[in-house]
């Protein structure tokens, strides 16, 4: 089947929950390729539920949704691995195994989506990591790495399958404004080489600086900017 004309992802009529609450009713949206997308609203408003939702963290209850191919309201728990090789995601807290170094992070990433071949492994853990700025980590441990450069390696490990979109979660939330600054280039230059990115923030410059689709989620629905007038001051 080809996709290239296709959203990345699209939702119809979805219900999202939190448990066995829904936190958002009828969301309808969808993310073109190349696409990027703000995700905001308060804190406890659905922002995680609904990207848990779209890699199949928390089941598709009601409604539909198709993200790169895959259908979330049929999804078998033994597809959720190849959904997953073709969307990178990116948390707030890294995620990151403290005991093994950058190269074995990434490799465990690598072997865990059915790569075998110890030279192509190799080689895909150099493109990424020259990709993100940091090929001289390679053998680092992650407690010698600044928080920037943390979620840098977070970024290389969500690329190393070349995802046709990124979700990301908060990513600068952690980050003095500095690094969160040089950690946003980062994902505009992933997304200008034609990876679609989905983005949850609190970080209201970034909507003010950057023309981008924004995504609010308020009062249990989603609110388009392309439909609706989003505000971006009353979110905390």
């Amino acid at each position: 089947m080809d996709f290239s004309t296709q959203p990345v992802l699209q939702m119809t009529q979805a219900t999202i929950f939190q448990g066995e609450s829904p936190v958002l009713s009828e969301v309808n949206f969808s993310v073109e390729q190349h696409e990027f997308v703000f995700l905001i609203g308060r804190t406890g408003s659905g922002k995680s539920s609904l990207l848990k939702t779209l890699y199949a963290d928390l089941p598709l209850q009601a409604g539909h949704a198709e993200v790169v191919g895959f259908n979330l309201s049929k999804i078998k728990n033994s597809e959720i691995p190849f959904l997953r090789r073709k969307i990178g995601i990116i948390f707030q807290d890294f995620q990151l195994f403290y005991d093994r170094n950058v190269s074995e992070n990434l490799a465990f990433v690598l072997k865990a989506t059915g790569w075998t071949d110890k030279v192509k492994i190799k080689e895909r853990i150099s493109e990424v990591l020259i990709q993100v700025g940091l090929i001289d980590s390679l053998m680092k441990m992650p407690h010698q790495l600044s928080g920037g450069e943390q979620q840098r390696i977070v970024i290389a490990r969500a690329l190393l399958n070349e995802p046709s979109i990124l979700l990301a979660d908060e990513p600068t939330g952690n980050l003095d404004p500095n690094v969160a600054d040089e950690i946003f280039k980062l994902f505009q230059d992933i997304n200008k080489k034609g990876t679609a990115i989905l983005m949850a923030t609190h970080n209201h410059d970034l909507l003010r600086k950057f023309p981008y689709r924004v995504l609010k989620c308020e009062k249990g629905k989603l609110l388009d900017s392309q439909m609706h007038d989003v505000s971006f001051g009353t979110s905390s």
